[in-house]
């Protein structure tokens, strides 16, 4: 659990007496001004980053702000540290935290110590919010894994709030080493701020990972200084310095700000092969050169304080006295302070710089580290989470009970990552290979719940060097389908899970065998196995000893065998269709299940029966696969004013999740919405990158959505051949985009196409092949697909087939019912039957007008005006005005959501949803919230 207020900031430049600028200061947090008697010096070598830095200042909002990054000692912090001073001058508030190498494992201690001058707002944030974000930073009693996406959204609506008052500058410093949960968030907060008046200011190491690098902040690069920058600041920090020295000195710098200020000091000390030592490892041994120097009673407390997870100066001194056996006061550490390594504040002790730290914790021998460890975990009774991370550091040979203890400190951690690192830290310590394979893959679990793959997958093969139980064999073996749904792997790997699910059940292991049989069916939606490998599955389902209307099975059945268990399917959903509501998870599962066996109008309702519930907890990574069917089904169904926000939502949010295959497919949609607009340049660019995601990596049922999107748009243009042949291409089993599930899904699009491009041979003979599955499955997409295209073929009895075709309930799918109107409407015209098709046609027009199918529409007219009937201009909806952000904004407005409301359902701030509300009104030639509704009056299913 986080300190209070936090560990002091030790900074990967903070404290020393030098500055990237040349400015020497004096610990950290320096500002400009002399302090503590070292002279203040111009800033020297980085007057671009200054300059960029100050607009950043002066207009925070404009952009989200800037990630600095650099090896050590190279000068961010002195870049911080002078915009901080610039911020204040402007009236900017800065609120500052920063990694701390022995805070690493402690989760939202940065977070915490960000977050603590605001925490009186917490009260006023809304309850999920509020209850999320005090229980992470550990100011609740509730225990337990809050959502890190709700404690994200809790922290940008008190940092928006506090803004409103005054802008904002965030600084976060070393990056490297600030713990997974608050970089996570943070992460979070950048995506967010772009139109509030927040800025976020971070520093990174060279070479380090952090998720801000893909949140959007600006990438500054900071070098080492010039050689007449480099020999400015040696001059102002030694210039007695001889010649010979000077020149070691600035060779052995290269330019870098720490170097040059603190090898003079040091340069006497080191070896002439210490140049041959990376640069960092050559100031460490400067800092251990001083450090040796130092009375050993003093080399002792520096050793506790370094080994410390707080800066905590009682800490220290209670535990030195403990390690030597007799009282401790603060002159102890006087050497040290004097030998400029360390800084003494109000009740703190804070090195100079990190390199510091390393270089006593590196020099110190092992048995030395192991009873400083423990003297600090027999201070730290009161605080159970620490003391055993201590006594773990300090334990020499296996240790069951750290180990166990190490256990309820991950069952009471706030964030997955803290718990992972506490399991891999109990297995280190088990005191048997099946306790310490247990640990790794209940680690490797954690791991895989917070999308953290290497780490998961590192934990797994650690695991398997072990002599595994079959049970932990076959948890090692489904762990890792999480990702990605196991579309990397070899198709071949689906019969080795079906088998292996298949051994689990016999061993009596049935839950452990219904996730491994999940995974393996989640397989056959992305890639083809065949149908040997798809019967094995299905045996293995059935022998289960499991409810056919069991959610999962039902979901297994259709991923597996859409045609051949669709009847079966269908039955549950129908039966379940009223449960909706009771759990997200399930709803989700049958939304699935739904859209695989083409029951688009089921899978629509289960999928948006999921969607608030995953909001509610906070559970991003299962929201966008909940978003992408729930708009996959719309778009089919035709209702593209309610598929267009939720697309383009899921899009953002498996992007962000690191989904991939699933931002993939909500993109492909959002290109099959953009063809069936007419906004034919934007579904070729979404087109085309849904296409490179796919191909990648094979995910079939992404390129047949990108095959229908391409066809749409051929077909849109009038180019029929071409749409032919891009949906065909889902026929094939040979081509990439085959997909057996969704194959009988667009055929009215086939047909209209092979129609057109003569082509009524080979559809026939399509069609032929999809006979057997037609009749094993009730499949509403299927028969309605099969009704139009025989239509469409008919030489004779075609009135008969239009007639049976338009006679099927077709509620819910306008698009289907508007498609068939136009198709009959044509054909009667072209039997001379005028009067006859301007009904249909007329149907068709308004029908196409009211779902907003640009080049439909345009057909109807030009078939009404060939029959002799003229058409009034179509005017664009509102919605087509708006972007698919603003008009799910706007929507949620319309049916009287508060800012407020509609921030927490879209994980943003109320004030970003202000400030989209003010740009959408002019767009829409409305002036206040209340002529919204007018405009974008709420539909059935978007109310729901």
């Amino acid at each position: 659990m986080a300190v209070v207020g936090g560990a002091a900031k030790q900074s990967d430049d903070a404290g020393l007496t030098y500055s990237g600028f040349g400015r020497v200061a004096a610990g950290p947090g320096c500002r400009a001004g002399p302090e503590k008697g070292y002279p203040t010096m111009p800033l020297i070598g980085r007057d671009t980053e200054l300059k960029d830095l100050g607009a950043l200042v002066d207009g925070p909002g404009d952009r989200s702000g800037t990630l600095i990054e650099g090896e050590p000692g190279i000068g961010k912090s002195a870049l911080v540290d002078e915009t901080v001073a610039a911020a204040a001058l402007a009236g900017v508030r800065v609120l500052r935290t920063a990694g701390v190498e022995a805070e690493q494992n402690l989760p939202y201690a940065g977070l915490h110590r960000l977050l603590y001058p605001l925490r009186r707002g917490m009260d006023a944030l809304p309850v999920r919010q509020s209850d999320a974000l005090a229980t992470a930073l550990g100011v609740s009693d509730t225990i337990g894994d809050p959502s890190p996406y709700l404690v994200g959204l809790g922290a940008l609506t008190l940092l928006t709030d506090a803004a409103a008052e005054r802008p904002l500058l965030i600084v976060a410093e070393d990056l490297h080493w600030l713990d997974a949960a608050s970089a996570d968030v943070l992460a979070f907060l950048a995506r967010r701020i772009d139109t509030e008046p927040v800025a976020v200011l971070a520093t990174l190491r060279d070479g380090a990972a952090t998720p801000l690098c893909d949140a959007g902040l600006t990438a500054m690069r900071i070098g080492p200084l010039s050689d007449d920058d480099a020999t400015a600041l040696l001059d102002n920090t030694a210039p007695e310095l001889p010649a010979p020295v000077r020149h070691r000195v600035l060779a052995e710098a290269q330019g870098n700000p720490l170097a040059l200020t603190e090898l003079p000091t040091a340069v006497t000390d080191l070896t002439e092969l210490a140049t041959a030592l990376p640069l960092t490892e050559r100031l460490e041994r400067a800092f251990s050169a001083r450090c040796a120097a130092l009375p050993a009673r003093s080399r002792d407390a520096l050793l506790v304080a370094a080994l410390n997870d707080s800066d905590s100066l009682a800490e220290t001194l209670t535990a030195t006295g403990v390690l030597l056996g007799c009282t401790v006061e603060p002159e102890i550490l006087i050497p040290a302070m004097k030998a400029r390594l360390i800084e003494i504040g109000s009740g703190t002790v804070t090195f100079r710089h990190p390199l510091v730290r390393s270089a006593l914790a590196a020099a110190a021998t092992i048995e030395q580290r192991h009873r400083t460890h423990l003297a600090l975990a027999e201070i730290l009774g009161g605080l159970p989470d620490r003391q055993v991370w201590h006594r773990a550091a300090g334990a020499s040979v296996p240790d069951e009970q750290v180990a166990i203890e190490l256990e309820d400190a991950a069952e009471r951690a706030r964030h997955r990552g803290g718990a992972v690192a506490a399991l891999e830290q109990a297995a280190a310590l088990s005191d048997s290979p099946v306790r310490r394979a247990d640990r790794l893959l209940r680690a490797a679990e954690l791991a895989v719940d917070s999308g953290r793959r290497d780490t998961a997958e590192r934990l797994v093969h650690t695991a398997r060097t072990l002599s595994l139980t079959p049970r932990q064999e076959s948890t090692a073996h489904w762990l890792l389908s999480g990702f990605d749904d196991g579309i990397r792997e070899n198709p071949s790997r689906i019969g080795e899970l079906a088998a292996l699910a298949a051994s689990v059940a016999v061993d009596g292991h049935t839950d452990a065998a219904m996730r491994i049989l999940w995974g393996a069916a989640m397989r056959c939606f992305w890639s083809e196995p065949g149908p040997d490998t798809r019967r094995a599955l299905l045996a293995v389902a059935d022998a289960l000893p499991i409810a056919d209307s069991d959610p999962r099975l039902v979901a297994v059945d259709a991923y597996v065998a859409p045609f051949e268990r669709g009847d079966r399917v269908l039955r549950h959903l129908h039966a379940l269709a009223s449960t909706t509501g009771r759990d997200p998870e399930v709803d989700r599962f049958l939304g699935s299940a739904a859209l695989q066996v083409g029951a688009f109008d089921l899978a629509a309702h289960f999928s948006n029966a999921a969607a608030p519930g995953l909001r509610a907890a906070g559970r991003l990574g299962l929201l966008p696969r909940a978003l992408t069917v729930h708009a996959w089904s719309l778009a089919r169904l035709g209702d593209l004013a309610t598929a267009t926000p939720i697309a383009a939502e899921a899009a953002a949010f498996a992007r962000e999740t690191g989904q991939p295959f699933m931002h993939g497919l909500a993109t492909a949609v959002q290109a099959e919405i953009a063809a069936l607009l007419g906004n034919y340049p934007q579904a070729i660019a979404l087109t085309a990158e849904a296409e490179r995601i796919g191909l990648a990596s094979g995910a079939r049922p992404v390129l047949a959505t990108v095959q229908l999107a391409r066809g749409l748009t051929a077909l849109g243009e009038g180019r029929f051949d071409d749409a032919f042949a891009d949906l065909s291409r889902i026929h094939d089993p040979r081509d990439p985009s085959h997909s057996p599930a969704l194959r009988g899904y667009f055929l009215a699009e086939l047909a209209e196409a092979a129609v057109r491009a003569g082509q009524a041979d080979t559809l026939r003979d399509l069609l032929g092949g999809l006979e057997s599955a037609a009749a094993s499955t009730p499949s509403p997409a299927l028969h309605i697909g099969m009704r139009y295209a025989r239509a469409v073929l008919a030489t004779d009895a075609a009135e008969e087939r239009f007639a049976a075709a338009l006679a099927a309930d077709l509620t819910g799918w306008p698009a289907e019912r508007g498609r068939l109107h136009l198709a009959y409407g044509e054909w009667l015209r072209r039997q001379r039957r005028v009067v006859e098709s301007r009904t249909h046609l007329r149907t068709a027009r308004e029908t196409f007008d009211a779902l907003g199918f640009a080049a439909w529409s345009e057909r109807a007219r030009l078939e009404l005006r060939s029959a002799g009937e003229s058409s009034p201009n179509r005017s664009p909806d509102a919605r087509e005005r708006l972007t698919p952000h603003e008009l799910s904004i706007a929507q949620l407005a319309a049916r009287g959501l508060t800012n407020r409301e509609i921030g927490q359902r879209l994980y943003l701030s109320h004030r970003t949803v202000s400030t989209h509300l003010h740009r959408i009104f002019p767009k829409l030639g409305i002036s206040s919230r209340s002529d919204l509704a007018a405009l974008l009056p709420p539909d059935d299913d978007a109310t729901r």
